[in-house]
Formats: C-alpha cells, sequence, structure tokens
C-alpha cells in the first residue's frame, strides 16, 4: 500500500485530492495537514512515498517545510498562483497541479508517479529534488532544533561561520546551526548583501564597520557587533568588489 499525505491550508483542496485519491487502487491518505509545520511532522511520522505540496502557505510556504525534511518522498506540487507552477514543475517534483485541480490531469499526475515509483529514477528524482531547493533563493532560513523550528529572515543575519558538517548563523538574537554548506549559502544568498570573504565565514555587508590589514595579503572584518572575522586575499577582492572599494 503506498502512503500518500496531502498538506494545504485549503481545506476545500484538501478535500478534492483526497476524494481523487479515493479512486485510487493501492493509494492511501495517511494524514492531511493545514500548514507546513503540521506537514514536517507528519512526513518524519508516517514516512509517506508520495506528498501532495501547496506551495504558498501561511507560516512556512512548501519550499522551506521540504528543507527541513530529512529524507525527501516523491513531491507533487499544488499551487493556485500561475506564476508558481514552472517554478514547481522545474523543482524535478513528479508533477504540478494547478488549481482549480482536474481528475483527468490528477490522475495523469498520479501515472508520472507511478512511472517512477520503484524504479531507479525514483532516488535521483528525488535527489535532483533536493539539490535545486539548496538552489533557491533564500529570504528566510528554517532552522529545526530538536522538534522546534526557527524561521530566520535574512535581514537579521551578521555572518555565517562553517563549523564542521553544519553552518553556524550568527544574528541579531544569537546563534542557530544549521545542517547545510557555505557553498549552498553563497548560492542561494543575495550577493549584494553578503559576501563570502574566507573559506570559513560569509558576512552581511551593512554589518561591516571597518576592514584591518593583517599579515601577508590577509586582512580581518571588524563588524559592528564587534566581532572579528578573517578575509582571505581573494575575498578581500570579493569585498571590494561589492562595496566599490
Amino acid at each position: 500500500m503506498i502512503k500518500a499525505i496531502i498538506i494545504d491550508d485549503e481545506p476545500l483542496a484538501r478535500m478534492i485530492i483526497h476524494e481523487y485519491l479515493q479512486k485510487q487502487e493501492g493509494i492511501e491518505v495517511v494524514a492531511e495537514c493545514g500548514d507546513g509545520f503540521e506537514g514536517a511532522k507528519a512526513i518524519q511520522q508516517f514516512k509517506p512515498d508520495l506528498v501532495f505540496l501547496d506551495i504558498q502557505m501561511p507560516k512556512l510556504t512548501g519550499f522551506e517545510m521540504l528543507e527541513i525534511i530529512d529524507e525527501l518522498p516523491h513531491i507533487i506540487f499544488t499551487t493556485a498562483f500561475e506564476e508558481y507552477a514552472l517554478k514547481a514543475f522545474e523543482k524535478n517534483a513528479v508533477d504540478y497541479l494547478l488549481k482549480p485541480i482536474s481528475e483527468d490531469r490528477f490522475n495523469q499526475a498520479i501515472q508520472k508517479f507511478y512511472s517512477l515509483y520503484n524504479t531507479q529514477q525514483k532516488q535521483e528524482s528525488i535527489n535532483a529534488l533536493k539539490q535545486d531547493l539548496e538552489e533557491e533563493t533564500l529570504e528566510r532560513i528554517v532552522v529545526k532544533n530538536g522538534t522546534q523550528i526557527k524561521l530566520i529572515p535574512v535581514q537579521q543575519i551578521i555572518f555565517l561561520e562553517a563549523y564542521d558538517d553544519y553552518v553556524k548563523i550568527h544574528t541579531k538574537d544569537g546563534m542557530y546551526l544549521k545542517n547545510k554548506t557555505m557553498s549552498s549559502f553563497e548560492k542561494q544568498l543575495d550577493p549584494k548583501q553578503f559576501v563570502r570573504v574566507h573559506r570559513s565565514y560569509i558576512i552581511k555587508v551593512d554589518q561591516l564597520s571597518k576592514i584591518e590589514p593583517m599579515e601577508k595579503d590577509s586582512y580581518k572584518a571588524i563588524l559592528l557587533n564587534g566581532e572579528k572575522v578573517s578575509i582571505s586575499k581573494s575575498g578581500y577582492a570579493r569585498l571590494k568588489q561589492t562595496i566599490g572599494l
């Protein structure tokens, strides 16, 4: 039996998808969720094979929710906004469904799922989806600490610091750990606001107070909060270009 979860903040949309799924043999709806927080918990609990996921939801978007899932299932995105449709489809999802969802279009998406399920393409598709999520432009960072989920707007970031397999996110409210690479953050953060000044540091440009020269073409960035961050030779060149020195 294939396990499916429906995550959508609109009760009517959840009801329609559930009704369509009841006509599909071998698929069981194990949970329905009204927001991304509930959805994340349900995915961790039930380990579904397939998730119908709304993109634009209050509190936590569909993309943000996927960022905190350790093992991704197959995803069929659902959206009422056409501008998100192509973007979702490009995310290596099984398919996307534009609301209002017709039964014929729904059945097509199910057939696409079956064509991937239990094939070599299954893991390839999920891995590609994970990689695409790491290229999504960030407006806020989702951090999971146990059962707690914290949303950090990028404007609150002071600097990022590499820490083994994690990144320390230093903000005005404290420090948070995120299981992610510095390279991913470098791709996702606005290059006009954030500069990778060292292999271990990314700083927010408006948090820079001054630059102090050190030995052998190296420098120190003094931030507004008093923190000192190493700047490499290449990082100094990038920083100069960004701030117009």
